[in-house]
């Protein structure tokens, strides 16, 4: 039998690894919006056009800042309201949000969302200048300004920092402007775009490279641990995602770790477990259940086919030892084949045959096929259950779906695959947690070939599971996540927290791998002041609310946290679904209604951090320009006649070129565990549980 094949026209996508990196959106070109639009909204209409859109971005060891600043023209003789639109990356927290008053710019701060709501209506009455910006849902934000003046120009800048994902070595960093926040929109910008990206990375950086705009970007590597990337475009369509890809070289299992401090106060840090090269197959087959969402909430922008090449994509990844069956759920649940089949060609064509009659209709309830999903476990082979779907189920569904990841098998994970830019993902996240799998999110412009090779790789090595880590001699507390997710191969680990005390502390990492407990500790030292990083400030409190939610969801009220998110959103300069930004003229006006400069403050400093790093960027461009044609004092060559002369070839144009310069030491104090490289699939041996300490000698650095 032929086999069903859905990769036509995938092999020339961009490529993208499943695990949670998103990568192009294609949408309907008026039906998107670039990333931050300014809108005549508010009952008045009328046109406003983007004049300039600048994005500036600093990644540092995982992190990102991106900074966007636009200006927009009202093309209207009379002035209006205007209501800027945008959408919010995976992991993202909005840090701040400013506009420009009189040619100068004012710093937003954040405030409880009904007070800042009243207080952005008092002014709006008055026809004065406040800006509001709130958090619409899970992915969008909006921010209102009012007025802005008959032709004139209104310049503002948001900042939110991520949390990159990473896998295999390859962070991606996604700029998305092919994101539907509101539709019939036109996405052109009459002026110039610009993005550009200055990267830090303590793990070496191998190479730096755009998917998405190839040629167009220029990167250059300064040194190991330090590269950029540009791209800059005059005029044009704004309706496809910017994605650059830094790949990294990690050849060790082990602990990284940065940390911020101001002196006199408590520090923060991050540490960062990373499975390197050196984890081996496993030789063992296993069991997959396929959910495959045919709701019709999936017959929007082409989700149903994407999750039908996706589901044939890893089917064919399948090896003969493994077994699958696929169901389909809307307000039932339909199964191909009402066992386990074996992953072998002929119900892999079976199975695309079966996939090729779906179609998309009716409700969604995933519960009742979860239940079924579970009858197929079988307590001597692992099952994992992955789920494909918009995660767009009842609302009433939820806490039925939290109790049965609960109740699932013990020899079970799930793993959800959030399909298109319209996906409820804190709903999907929180099923795969919870199970200790991973969640995914793809698009219509992904490889799916690849993204199953890269999902099946993470499965067919050890995982560690159980992780715990220890941190002696700091006072470390208020670490997030209170509970470590399991390690995936190509899927690190980040822990985030407090510590009081200066010093040298005892990390004691344990963990279980195929069933054996490890056990190791080393020193690392966390410094009294470092003022390089303070980008892990915020992503400890966004990860501290996102817990909180998360935990008050399980219990179904959120009635008991909602003082401390608050109060972490207005300590910490973070808008979240109970706090927003506000915008007022002037230092009076804040001081006025007896609101707090907290973030005005914090982004003075986060911006003196920012320019040291710029200011380091400038230097090694500096040095690398030296070496760029002859030495200054280099005397002229002479010619020699009696040379014959010899045809010289035309050089080529690289399409992007990559500059190397000498190896800098790493500044972290770290360590490198060696999980053993001939493992395979057979026994445990000591090679395999023994840890490698200190093989970098890293430290942290001091102000």
């Amino acid at each position: 039998m032929k086999t069903f094949n859905y990769k036509y026209g995938l092999r020339s996508a961009v490529s993208t690894a499943l695990a949670c990196l998103t990568i192009l959106a294609t949408a309907p070109p008026r039906q998107v919006v670039a990333a931050g639009l300014l809108i005549a909204d508010g009952g008045l209409g009328g046109v406003l056009e983007i004049k300039e859109h600048d994005v500036r971005v600093a990644i540092n060891n995982g992190i990102a800042v991106t900074r966007v600043t636009q200006v927009f023209r009202n093309t209207e003789k009379r002035q209006v309201e205007a209501l800027y639109t945008f959408p919010v990356p995976k992991g993202a927290s909005v840090a701040n949000f400013s506009m420009w008053i009189n040619g100068k710019e004012v710093v937003g701060e954040v405030v409880e969302k009904k007070r800042a709501r009243e207080i952005y209506n008092s002014y709006k009455r008055q026809r004065r200048d406040p800006g509001l910006l709130e958090q619409v849902d899970y992915k969008s934000f909006e921010m209102r300004i009012f007025p802005i003046a008959a032709e004139a120009e209104q310049k503002v800048e948001i900042v939110y920092y991520q949390q990159l994902e990473i896998d295999h070595d390859e962070a991606v960093y996604v700029y998305p402007l092919a994101t539907v926040t509101r539709k019939g929109i036109d996405s052109r910008i009459t002026g110039k775009f610009a993005l550009n990206v200055e990267i830090k990375s303590e793990i070496p950086i191998v190479s730096v490279k755009s998917p998405s705009h190839g040629d167009d970007f220029v990167t250059v590597q300064h040194t190991e641990s330090v590269a950029q990337a540009s791209l800059e475009a005059q005029g044009g369509d704004l309706s496809q995602d910017v994605v650059l890809n830094c790949a990294m070289s990690r050849p060790k299992t082990g602990i990284d770790v940065i940390t911020s401090n101001r002196s006199g106060e408590d520090g923060y840090f991050c540490l960062t477990l990373t499975v390197g090269k050196d984890l081996a197959k496993l030789n063992k087959g296993m069991d997959y259940i396929f959910l495959l969402d045919v709701s019709g909430s999936m017959s929007s922008a082409g989700k149903l086919i994407v999750s039908k090449e996706a589901v044939q994509a890893f089917v064919e990844q399948l090896g003969p030892e493994d077994r699958f069956e696929i169901m389909t759920f809307n307000v039932t649940a339909v199964t191909l084949f009402g066992e386990l089949a074996p992953g072998d060609d002929e119900k892999t064509a079976e199975a695309g045959e079966w996939l090729a009659t779906r179609r998309a209709r009716g409700g969604t309830l995933l519960a009742p096929a979860m239940k079924a999903a579970y009858r197929y476990a079988d307590p001597d082979r692992q099952l994992n259950v992955v789920v494909l779907s918009d995660g767009m189920t009842d609302q009433g569904e939820r806490r039925q779906l939290l109790d049965l990841i609960r109740a699932r098998p013990g020899n079970s994970h799930v793993f959800c695959i959030g399909v298109g830019n319209e996906v409820n993902r804190p709903l999907l996240e929180q099923l795969a947690q919870d199970s200790g799998g991973l969640a995914a999110f793809v698009s219509r412009g992904d490889n799916f070939e690849r993204a199953a090779r890269s999902f099946r790789r993470k499965l067919m090595r050890p995982v560690a599971r159980d992780i715990q880590i220890e941190i002696k001699g700091v006072e470390a507390y208020d670490v997030e996540p209170s509970v470590l997710p399991n390690l995936y191969h190509g899927s690190p680990v980040r822990l985030y927290g407090r510590y009081r005390r200066a010093g040298d502390a005892e990390v004691v990492l344990r963990a279980s791998v195929q069933g054996v407990a490890l056990k190791k500790s080393a020193t690392l030292k966390f410094p009294a002041q470092n003022p390089a990083n303070p980008e892990i400030e915020r992503m400890w409190a966004w990860q501290r609310v996102d817990r909180l939610l998360k935990r008050a969801d399980r219990t179904g009220s959120r009635v008991d946290v909602l003082d401390e998110i608050i109060r972490l959103g207005e300590g910490y300069s973070i808008v979240t679904e109970y706090t927003s930004f506000l915008v007022l003229e002037n230092d009076a006006e804040y001081k006025r209604w007896k609101i707090e400069r907290r973030n005005a403050l914090r982004i003075a400093r986060d911006r003196k951090a920012q320019a040291a790093l710029r200011v380091q960027l400038e230097r090694l461009k500096s040095r690398a320009a030296t070496d760029v044609g002859p030495a200054p004092d280099a005397p002229a060559v002479q010619p020699r006649p009696q040379a014959p002369p010899r045809a010289r070839p035309a050089p080529a144009t690289p399409a992007t070129p990559i500059r190397t310069a000498q190896r800098t030491p790493n500044r972290n104090r770290g360590i490198d565990l060696d999980f053993g490289g001939g493992m395979g699939g057979g026994p445990v041996g000591p090679l395999f549980i023994a840890f490698l300490l200190w093989l970098r000698g890293k430290r942290e650095p001091t102000a």
